[in-house]
């Protein structure tokens, strides 16, 4: 399997402010909730788009400072895919590919905001829990000496 990153665009970049009053020693879980789509253009299965999202939300029960929406998308031309197995790799490994860029703009979109910025997680391994059970590469151990 080959894939080849041809770009990332903005699909959504929001952010709302909320007049939450905190006291000076309460703490904020803020939870952001991660979703991703797979698209494929109708007519050419080599091109691929995979939608990254962010979403922190306020509520009653857990509010929150401000509420956000990010998706990115990238376009990925995939080929040589030959089974299931590859083409749920290409996603992990196209999720992992992106979410520097997603990290990249909550940060700078919480920053324009004029509030403290907001910083997610570095994530080294899999950000869905659908994905934990695939392994990302493979390990020829034949030739280790």
């Amino acid at each position: 399997m080959k894939f080849d990153f041809k770009g990332i665009t903005a699909e959504e970049l929001s952010f709302k402010l909320n007049r939450v009053k905190l006291t000076p020693d309460q703490k904020l879980d803020i939870k952001p909730q991660f979703s991703r789509q797979v698209r494929k253009v109708t007519g050419n299965d080599a091109l691929n788009f995979i939608a990254l999202s962010v979403k922190i939300e306020s509520t009653e029960a857990e509010p929150k400072p401000f509420d956000i929406n990010v998706t990115l998308v990238g376009v990925f031309e995939v080929a040589e895919v030959k089974n299931d197995s590859e083409e749920r790799r290409f996603v992990i490994e196209a999720t992992k590919l992106l979410y520097p860029y997603l990290r990249s703009a909550v940060t700078n979109l919480t920053a324009n905001a004029y509030i403290a910025p907001l910083n997610l997680p570095v994530i080294s391994g899999p950000i869905f829990p659908e994905d934990k059970d695939t392994f990302a590469f493979a390990v020829d151990t034949g030739n280790l000496n």
